[in-house]
């Protein structure tokens, strides 16, 4: 089992140093939020059954593959990922480069995130119809794999249209930095069958969390792939031996976690993990 963790759950002046805290009690790897702009009128939740957003709308956000990269900087050997960025309110060519970037500057630790995104209103602000934001994205990641490895890419597509480029350097990682779809919907698994490299799900238990792992286990199957280093992945906020133990019989392969309450006790809480799960 690889343990992520949750920077999203600690305020953000205290992701550096937990960043570097991690990295040396040996986590896997932290994972990074975004949003381009929140609306004021915003409403919706990624979480099922819930009718309100899960984040105010003055909540701080930085640029996260900028700030990854300044990460990156820092640190030796812990992955950098994004649960999940949003991939399909940018244009191939900027996405593409800042992922690039964070690779290269990484040393090859990149680890990339994305959805289609649950806040409607953000996709309206920037001017897209939220409606294709599936579709978008589900391009906007084709049009990135083949930047970070063809050598000349051209591309006619439904929302992108280029002639020949060519994109340097390659990313470190080849044929390009994983991809981890993010969502819990069909549409979600379906494009964690069919486009991904793994699969980074909500908040789940060893129970809830068999459904969708089954349901993308299918999927590779009738799309004629297997499902060897497909990676599972899902947030848990703290958990026990045991329930580790359940959740990889489950198929999960990494827990995204966040052993605290407050974010003034996260870098204990992070250390009291480290010592249970990590040593």
């Amino acid at each position: 089992m690889k343990f992520g963790i949750a920077l999203g759950r600690v305020h953000w002046s205290r992701h550096t140093e937990l960043t570097l805290l991690a990295d040396a009690l040996a986590y896997e790897s932290v994972w990074l939020p975004e949003h381009l702009v929140l609306p004021v009128d915003m409403g919706g939740s990624p979480f099922s059954g819930e009718e309100h957003p899960p984040i105010p709308v003055d909540a701080p956000i930085l640029d996260c593959f900028g700030y990854l990269s300044y990460l990156a900087a820092l640190t030796e050997r812990i992955r950098l990922g994004t649960h999940v960025y949003l991939l399909g309110l940018r244009h191939p060519f900027v996405a593409a480069r800042a992922v690039q970037t964070l690779d290269v500057v990484s040393g090859g630790r990149a680890e990339i995130g994305v959805g289609a995104g649950w806040l409607t209103e953000e996709w309206r602000v920037a001017g897209f119809d939220p409606r294709t934001r599936g579709h978008r994205l589900d391009e906007a990641i084709a049009v990135c794999r083949r930047l970070w490895h063809e050598p000349v890419v051209e591309h006619h597509g439904e929302f992108f249209d280029f002639d020949p480029v060519m994109f340097e350097p390659k990313p470190i990682q080849q044929p390009g930095p994983p991809i981890h779809i993010g969502g819990e919907s069909p549409a979600a698994l379906r494009r964690a069958a069919a486009l991904g490299d793994g699969w980074v799900g909500m908040a789940h238990t060893p129970e809830s969390v068999l459904a969708p792992i089954a349901r993308i286990r299918g999927l590779l199957r009738d799309g004629e792939r297997s499902d060897a280093g497909f990676e599972f992945a899902c947030f848990v906020p703290t958990v026990e031996a045991a329930d580790i133990e359940r959740f990889a019989d489950a198929g999960v392969t990494r827990l995204i976690v966040a052993p605290w309450t407050r974010s003034s006790d996260a870098l204990d809480g992070a250390r009291r993990f480290a010592e249970t799960h990590l040593s």
